[in-house]
């Protein structure tokens, strides 16, 4: 699933095309069924801005109204002059030059068209993004301890905590913050919040740098290319720890995800 760095890659790919008149849209009938969730009207409107909170992107048109696009576990935006359409192209927004089109295999992504007071609305629900200069010690140490039976790698990924967080994301900061995903919240500690606040940007600010994380023929940026962001992955679908690079890296179900973790470094 495209998690912050993959959808902010798009976002400031897509934003270089910026301001996008519309001059005509089509859509499936698979993105009334699956994905689309309110009506939509975009024809000779204009594409003025694109901003992202957590997963979620936010289009934002001339005459106020927005564009909400969660890309759910396959779900792209692609632009250029030209766009190799396939049966997985469900929304499609052609302009005088360029053609921005919605691609996704399993229709597992959600849109909703909104005004901006229903927009505002519904990304309220979502925690403090991951890349927010806010999110500081203070917000951290609140959020874990809010939970304190859960694991940690379970609080972690939650977006009304912690908006964009995903399931490599979250593995990847207990890694380098030397915690295992399952310590219970209400055992970390004072000593170890700092180690997760900074995990959290040396997790997210090198996946950024490299245009997302793709995994398995997975996530796709707005050119069609893959992301490079495996490369920085020290447990997450490793077999071996890159942090002490000798221990195996043991992998475990927690809530129902893949989650793994080095028995050596991670305490």
């Amino acid at each position: 699933m495209p998690e912050l760095p993959e959808v902010e890659t798009i976002r400031t790919q897509l934003t270089h095309y910026l301001p996008l008149k519309i001059n005509t849209f089509t859509q499936t009938k698979e993105l009334k069924q699956n994905i689309l969730h309110t009506d939509i009207d975009l024809k000779n409107k204009t594409l003025i801005a694109i901003k992202r909170k957590g997963k979620m992107l936010d289009f934002i048109f001339d005459d106020g109204s927005h564009l909400l696009s969660h890309l759910g576990m396959t779900g792209t935006w692609l632009i250029g002059e030209e766009i190799k359409t396939t049966k997985h192209t469900h929304l499609i927004l052609k302009g005088e030059k360029y053609t921005l089109a919605y691609d996704d295999p399993r229709r597992f992504g959600h849109m909703y068209y909104y005004t901006a007071e229903e927009a505002e609305k519904k990304l309220s629900e979502l925690g403090m993004d991951l890349a927010d200069p806010a999110l500081d010690l203070a917000y951290l140490t609140a959020a874990i301890k809010r939970f304190p039976e859960r694991a940690l790698k379970v609080t972690l990924l939650d977006q009304k905590l912690f908006a964009g967080s995903g399931n490599y994301i979250a593995n990847e900061i207990c890694a380098r913050a030397l915690i295992r995903p399952t310590r219970k919240c209400k055992d970390v500690k004072k000593n170890e919040f700092p180690k997760l606040l900074k995990a959290i940007s040396d997790v997210i600010t090198p996946a950024l740098a490299s245009g997302g994380t793709t995994f398995q023929g997975g996530y796709r940026d707005s050119t069609g290319e893959r992301g490079l962001g495996v490369q920085h992955l020290v447990v997450f679908y490793q077999k071996i720890c890159q942090m002490c690079k000798k221990t195996p890296v043991k992998k475990i179900i927690l809530a129902q995800r893949g989650t793994y973790y080095c028995p050596h470094c991670q305490k």
